[in-house]
């Protein structure tokens, strides 16, 4: 198929077609300018998986540096970052990977808060400091689990909810995708 395209545009419109680069396939499973197609009947733009992904690995870059920063300079290193992929993404008509994006990020930086927390008392002072009752702190507190688990536990996510993050200035990739 890709060789009688290939002759087409050869030969009639007098193109040079390079071969690494061009390829045959479904939509859903090619990828144009970042861009994919969903399966569905009525395609719809979104970003590509490998699009996620480098974005994704970017921010655990950020993060990684971030453990003995202040959680304001990690939004601040992090916020061009965001603010250029969701406004270059923002023609997407799929809105669930910007979701999943901005829910991701916020448990990351609940990771790095959770770390920089260190020793079981101070996460069960600072999560009490933040209205967590005692019994579910001490629990979240005393918690064997690793960082990242704990990143997502119950007591986390109440003592640094999504309005938190909104007031320490972390952009939202969906209120930039919806704002289009």
């Amino acid at each position: 198929m890709l060789e009688r395209v290939s002759r087409f545009l050869g030969k009639k419109l007098r193109l040079t077609v390079n071969a690494t680069k061009s390829a045959v396939d479904r939509p859903w499973k090619r990828k144009f300018l970042g861009y994919s197609m969903t399966w569905e009947e009525s395609a719809r733009l979104k970003p590509s998986l490998t699009n996620v992904q480098r974005l994704k690995d970017s921010i655990r870059e950020v993060a990684r540096r971030g453990r003995g920063r202040s959680l304001n300079q990690v939004i601040g290193e992090l916020t061009p970052k965001l603010r250029g992929w969701g406004n270059y993404f923002k023609l997407s008509e799929v809105k669930t990977v910007f979701e999943e994006l901005d829910r991701w990020t916020r448990r990351k930086l609940r990771n790095i808060l959770w770390r920089q927390w260190k020793k079981p008392s101070t996460r069960y002072h600072n999560l009490k400091s933040h209205g967590i009752p005692e019994d579910l702190a001490k629990r979240a507190a005393l918690s064997g689990r690793g960082p990242w688990f704990s990143s997502g536990m119950k007591a986390m996510n109440f003592a640094f909810p999504k309005k938190f993050f909104d007031e320490q200035g972390l952009v939202s990739l969906l209120k930039m995708r919806l704002s289009r």
